[in-house]
């Protein structure tokens, strides 16, 4: 079941993204550190009404951000389509426990129809470029690799933005 998330759900989301974090981290891919994602920004999506948890058998596994905000550092992105009526894919996690079980494809499948049911033009992202695995699963989806962008606090190395036509 995916639900929106609650003020009570921030430790467990945290929990889960440190966990992420730590599996990346042992595949050598510094995707997240201590500076990225935080628990307030957590706390930030949640009182914005954009997290979304993934739970199975009563315990959140994954979980997901999707916003109609534009971050900075997209801005300079040659986009396929206009700045308006987009949607945002952002801290896209499942716990390590669960990887490989399609939980990830879950949480995707019911943020494009999300995005279609509320009439968005298309779906918005970025991934790390050290993540050949989340490149691999956003191309065969049908995501277009657009551009880079940079987040300096957490890693020298770019991220690809990528857009998804609806």
């Amino acid at each position: 079941m995916i639900r929106k998330a609650k003020p009570s759900d921030v430790s467990t989301i945290v929990s889960l993204t440190k966990a992420c974090a730590k599996a990346m981290i042992a595949k050598e891919i510094y995707q997240w550190n201590e500076h990225y994602p935080t628990q307030a920004r957590f706390e930030k999506d949640i009182a914005l009404e954009e997290s979304y948890v993934l739970e199975h058998t009563g315990k959140i596994v994954g979980t997901i951000v999707i916003t109609e905000l534009m971050d900075d550092e997209y801005i300079p992105v040659q986009w396929l389509t206009d700045n308006q009526n987009n949607v945002y894919i952002h801290r896209l996690a499942v716990h390590p426990d669960f990887w490989g079980q399609g939980y990830a494809q879950q949480l995707m499948d019911w943020a494009e129809e999300y995005a279609r049911e509320h009439a968005f033009l298309s779906i918005r992202l970025d991934t790390f470029s050290q993540n050949k695995r989340n490149q691999r699963f956003y191309e065969t989806r049908g995501y277009k690799r657009l551009g880079i962008i940079y987040f300096p606090k957490q890693s020298e190395h770019p991220f690809y933005c990528y857009e998804l036509v609806l």
